[in-house]
């Protein structure tokens, strides 16, 4: 008696048109292939390839892969209740005006990585490189968010290639241009401005400041709590974010004038320090057209925004030997690295101290005297003698400029 052959897993039919068709069933669902085969070998190859991603826990479900884009969307916009209301605005608008216009009717299992790149180049040609990128992470997010949930194997968004993005060549605040910023800011908001500068804190933790966050007593101010754009007060940024910070004696002045003028003495700690002309919170979009833009094109540094004052505060940090940790704790920064890279700018002053540095290190001998005709010190001229192959020459014209500057002749200082 011959044995019996292995049991299949699930089973195959033949279809009215000849074609064969597979289905099996998991955890009590019947699943039909989502194609027909043209042979019984083909279906029941089909079926072996299924029966194996269940068995290592790859499967994923054929009808999750008929989900829409639209829907996947609106999944993952609320799949994250710690998001911050800036961000989900930020997302909502990305998904709203340049996600569904393109994508929002189509088969998330359908979507494929050659359809994002051709919607990446397509952004690209009338969209600056950072937002292409921006519209970019959250797509990349959604899918993400897919595979997370089995809704699919792999993301779309896999190797898609992004526009580069060229480095800003940003203007650095200096203590005069945050000077002339602040003159030329209504006095109410003008302590706005030096808060920015001299404590780094962001635009919606300055507008959230209340007033029991000012200790002019210890001479502190509290980072608990931020304006967000939806104006809410809500948490800072993140654990980091809530910390106290020393502050001068004469921002803290600033800010007692300011209290002094803008409320009764029986304020409720609860207050904000800065509010709209009408009352309440203040809005950051009219705050910026109504107030920010125009004080900085009075002070003559209109392309910057009120986070350039933050990196300011950060680079002077540094500039001043401020330790890397204190800057970041005093900045709200979860990683020191971030201190670093993204705020701390190169200044021509720092720049000048590193060259001083340099020189007394490798040439402790050198003394690098100016040549009172044309300026240039010994090194320099040493270095053109030898690039003109006249070394001797240059040797005795820099000879005697240096002898007349040491007996305090023409020229000598």
């Amino acid at each position: 008696m011959g044995q019996r052959g292995r049991r299949h897993f699930g089973s195959v039919r033949r279809l009215p048109s000849g074609r064969f068709q597979a289905s099996y069933w998991n955890e009590g669902i019947r699943h039909v292939g989502g194609d027909t085969f043209p042979t019984k070998a083909d279906a029941f190859a089909y079926l072996s390839t299924v029966e194996t991603d269940l068995r290592r826990g790859t499967w994923i479900d054929p009808e999750a892969g008929r989900k829409m884009f639209a829907d996947l969307a609106d999944g993952w916009l609320v799949s994250n209740p710690a998001k911050r209301s800036n961000t989900m605005q930020r997302d909502e608008a990305i998904v709203r005006n340049h996600l569904l216009p393109a994508l929002g009717s189509a088969a998330i299992g359908s979507i494929t990585r050659v359809r994002i790149q051709d919607l990446v180049n397509a952004w690209a040609t009338d969209r600056a490189a950072r937002t292409v990128r921006r519209q970019f992470d959250v797509l990349r997010a959604i899918f993400a968010y897919a595979v997370a949930t089995d809704a699919l194997l792999r993301s779309p968004c896999r190797g898609v290639k992004l526009p580069a993005v060229e480095a800003r060549d940003r203007h650095s605040l200096t203590p005069g241009d945050v000077l002339r910023i602040a003159d030329a800011t209504p006095e109410m908001y003008r302590p706005m401005v030096w808060i920015g500068a001299v404590l780094g804190l962001r635009w919606g933790e300055v507008a959230g400041l209340q007033v029991r966050a000012l200790n002019f007593v210890q001479g502190t101010i509290t980072v608990a709590t931020q304006l967000g754009r939806d104006g809410r007060l809500g948490p800072p940024k993140s654990a980091a974010g809530r910390r106290v910070l020393g502050t001068p004696a004469a921002l803290l002045e600033l800010l007692e004038a300011h209290l002094g003028a803008r409320y009764p003495a029986a304020s409720e700690e609860t207050d904000l320090v800065f509010v709209a002309p009408a009352g309440g919170p203040l809005d950051y979009s009219h705050w910026r057209r109504r107030v920010w833009l125009p004080a900085t094109h009075a002070a003559g540094v209109p392309a910057i925004g009120f986070h350039d004052l933050r990196r300011a505060a950060t680079t002077a940090l540094l500039l001043e030997g401020v330790d890397v940790k204190t800057a970041q704790v005093r900045l709200g920064h979860s990683d020191p690295r971030l201190t670093i890279a993204v705020y701390a700018q190169a200044t021509n002053e720092g720049d000048r101290n590193a060259a001083v540095k340099l020189g007394a290190r490798f040439f402790p001998q050198a003394r690098e005297a100016q040549s009172p005709r044309t300026g240039d010190s010994k090194l320099e001229l040493r270095a053109r003698s030898a690039h003109d192959g006249s070394c001797s020459d240059v040797s005795r014209a820099d000879r005697k400029p240096v002898t007349r500057r040491n007996t305090g002749r023409e020229g000598g200082i």
